[in-house]
């Protein structure tokens, strides 16, 4: 591909790693000798033995390596052993998607010997089928979701497998980071509580990429200790690592990423290079499909049928049909959002095309790590989106490629989350205050808030849930919106997403990409939580215009210029932008009226001087805005999280200091602990804020630096100078 001049002239960087050879040791003796007789080598990677050895003495473990490094075998011969020492064990493995648990459970069978059953449980077995699998099955493949809804608050159904349960495995654990990882700290801790009851207490072993605080993060998710295995032992191939900036178009526009990353997608594809190509939003992942086929049915050496899509939001049979068509090979280009980042397993792979900065160290390193699994040679190719982040990182490559530590952060003490929680555990059986230790130091007086609200009933010294119907269906464990909207088309469900996703992107006027075709939304029913679509033969998409207001209630640090602050956030969604398909150039707006969204959170403030009425003014105001932009492009990449997880606002007056302010707060109700981090490192935080803006060669600012896509004021009143000297 890098003998295309129009593709060759775009790329920045070009960096590639030598093989790494692997480091081996024997197998563990004690391990069962029908498992010794099943692997294929009398030897181990180096982790994978010392992980083992920690298990099948009943240690928990957490074994953080990289991708491809052979996880999978720390965790499942110890399971397995297990269940044959000792025939009525059993083990609960835990993935954080459908697709991945399907995946293992195939490698899984391989491995187990005669007579140990491994089966399924999730929203897609069989009713039919799931009775034998909670009464036969020894090892249980299940993800969180299912966990929560469907087998705690049923435990009565699952009595001999929670007394025999001897083994819980949490596989990709670096994923559940901010809401998603605070709900799934509070269902593992029902889990426990449940076991303790059913008198047994499971060892756990947890396997997760490289991230730089894996213990910690294991402590919140667990509430317990374990031993460490980060030294990776696996070999690995050539990798080859290219940055690209899409062409420039003029000062303030370049070619659409999702235009370039679907080129170069059809580029590779056509040279014969089976290609993964991921894209942070689910209307990029659609996009980029959609434009790939049209390069394919221009070249003309392979079928437009050879790429799909994959994302969340589809239906469970065409998540299926997909998967199967990756397995088998009928494909060879995939459109994908972070749902395909994890370990599934789909065949020789050549490239992985990033479709913008994917969000987190960790999140890079999975991607790219899907190119060239084992010893194969990879290619991993960077698109930047024309974001001041991204094209820093562009500036500056070695940041990324030196990046691989990252901590990840959840918060399962978040008080809406928690509370949440605590309802369902009363559920599943009432909770007695002494229990609630495992929950937090908050948990009980978040259990007397909840019974004084009647949501939870405190009598014979226990708090009971009063009421008959679970309350797990109502509470969303991969959002702080514990609501969904349906997208129908006339009376098919096309798909569905969170309600405050919808109210960004399935409101009246929206366009919803689906698989190559568009949809328009002709309704938008929050009572029904319903949105009702109409195909659509239009040539644009939308995305909404938000607008913020941030209101303080208290300081919680005051270490002037900069607070810590909890806060009152109201978001609106107050129009949206209709956007060209073969670009992101505006076509026009539209406003809209909907209900605001308002939330209690945490965040960082940072007060700045008093405006000097005798300094140019629209530079000191343009350093305010500036500021705020400055510092919200670059908190994502200083802590670690998604840049969704993130709110940030402006004032020139703040009403009790009557000075210039700008807030950053976490966008979950009740915070995850991002601001706390940032105020923490709010130094290194300026500091970077200070690059990225010197770093660029612009005079007045720029997309490289200081203008924002996510703008709520269009990029209007910015300063390059009067930001820099702010900062």
């Amino acid at each position: 591909m890098f003998s295309d001049p129009i593709l060759a002239d775009q790329i920045s960087h070009t960096e590639t790693w030598e093989p790494r050879a692997g480091k081996f040791a024997h197998i563990p003796a004690r391990l069962h000798p029908q498992l010794r007789e099943k692997l294929e080598f009398d030897q181990l990677f180096s982790h994978q033995a010392q992980a083992i050895e920690l298990a099948l003495v009943g240690k928990d473990v957490i074994v953080s390596t990289g991708t491809n490094s052979g996880k999978t075998a720390c965790f499942a011969l110890p399971a397995l052993d297990i269940c044959l020492r000792e025939p009525a064990a059993r083990a609960l493995l835990l993935f954080p998607t459908k697709a991945l648990a399907q995946d293992q459970q195939a490698r899984l069978e391989a491995l187990a010997p005669t007579g140990i059953r491994v089966a399924t449980y999730d929203g897609d077995t069989p009713q039919s089928h799931r009775s034998a699998i909670r009464k036969e099955a020894h090892l249980v493949l299940t993800n969180p979701d299912m966990l929560h809804v469907g087998m705690l608050p049923g435990h009565e159904n699952w009595p001999k497998f929670l007394r025999n349960l001897r083994l819980i495995v949490v596989d990709e654990m670096h994923v559940y980071r901010g809401v998603f990882g605070s709900h799934v700290g509070n269902v593992l801790r029902r889990l426990l509580r449940l076991c303790a009851w059913y008198r047994t207490y499971p060892s756990i072993i947890a396997s997760s990429g490289t991230i730089g605080n894996p213990q910690e993060l294991f402590t919140r998710l667990t509430g317990r200790q374990a031993h460490l295995v980060d030294d990776d032992g696996s070999p690995a191939g050539r990798r080859t690592f290219v940055f690209y900036n899409p062409p420039a178009i003029n000062e303030q526009r370049r070619m659409s990423a999702n235009v370039a990353s679907a080129q170069i997608t059809a580029t590779l594809m056509e040279v014969g290079q089976r290609t993964l190509t991921f894209s942070r939003a689910r209307i990029s992942a659609e996009l980029v499909m959609r434009t790939t086929q049209n390069f394919l049915r221009e070249g003309g050496t392979v079928a437009p049928t050879q790429m799909d899509a994959y994302r969340g939001g589809y239906t469970p049979k065409e998540r299926r049909a997909i998967e199967q068509a990756v397995f088998k090979g009928k494909l060879s280009g995939l459109s994908a959002t972070n749902a395909m980042e994890l370990g599934v397993d789909i065949g020789n792979l050549d490239a992985v095309v990033l479709n913008g900065y994917p969000g987190s160290p960790s999140s890079f390193w999975q991607q790219v790590g899907r190119a060239g699994r084992g010893t194969r040679d990879g290619l991993a190719i960077f698109v930047a989106h024309n974001d001041p982040l991204e094209q820093f990182l562009l500036r500056e490559p070695e940041r990324l490629l030196a990046a691989r530590q990252e901590n990840v952060t959840a918060n399962p003490a978040n008080p809406t989350i928690l509370s949440q929680h605590l309802v369902c555990a009363a559920y599943e059986r009432p909770i007695a205050p002494s229990e609630l230790d495992s929950f937090g130091e908050t948990a009980l007086g978040a259990a007397e808030s909840l019974d004084r609200s009647g949501e939870l009933t405190f009598r014979a010294g226990l708090f009971y849930y009063p009421a008959f119907d679970s309350p797990a269906l109502r509470v969303n464990i991969r959002s702080g919106d514990s609501e969904t909207v349906r997208l129908l088309l006339g009376a098919e469900e096309l798909g569905s997403m969170e309600r405050w996703r919808a109210m960004g992107s399935a409101h009246p006027g929206a366009v919803y990409l689906h698989r190559g075709q568009s949809f328009i939304v002709r309704d938008l029913d929050l009572t029904l939580n319903v949105a009702y679509v109409e195909p659509f033969d239009g040539d644009y998409y939308t995305s909404p215009i938000r607008q913020s207001l941030v209101q303080t209630n208290a300081d919680l640090i005051d270490e002037y210029p900069w607070r810590l602050q909890s806060v009152s956030v109201s978001e609106s969604v107050v129009g949206f932008r209709r956007k060209s398909l073969d670009g992101d150039s505006v076509l026009d707006t539209e406003e809209l009226t909907l209900p605001a969204r308002t939330f209690d959170t945490v965040a960082v403030r940072l007060d700045l001087p008093q405006l000097d009425p005798d300094a140019d003014m629209a530079e000191q105001i343009g350093g305010v805005h500036g500021m705020e932009h400055a510092l919200t492009a670059v908190a994502p990449w200083l802590i670690g999280a998604d840049r969704g997880d993130l709110g940030s606002a402006w004032y020139l007056v703040t009403p009790d200091t009557l000075l210039p302010s700008v807030f950053v707060y976490d966008q979950t109700p009740g915070g995850l602990g991002f601001s706390e981090r940032l105020f923490q490192d709010r130094l290194a935080w300026r500091e970077s804020a200070r690059q990225l803006v010197a770093s660029c060669s612009c005079q007045d600012g720029c997309p490289a630096c200081l203008l924002s896509p996510r703008c709520e004021s269009a990029n209007e009143a910015l300063s390059k100078p009067g930001t820099l000297r702010l900062l």
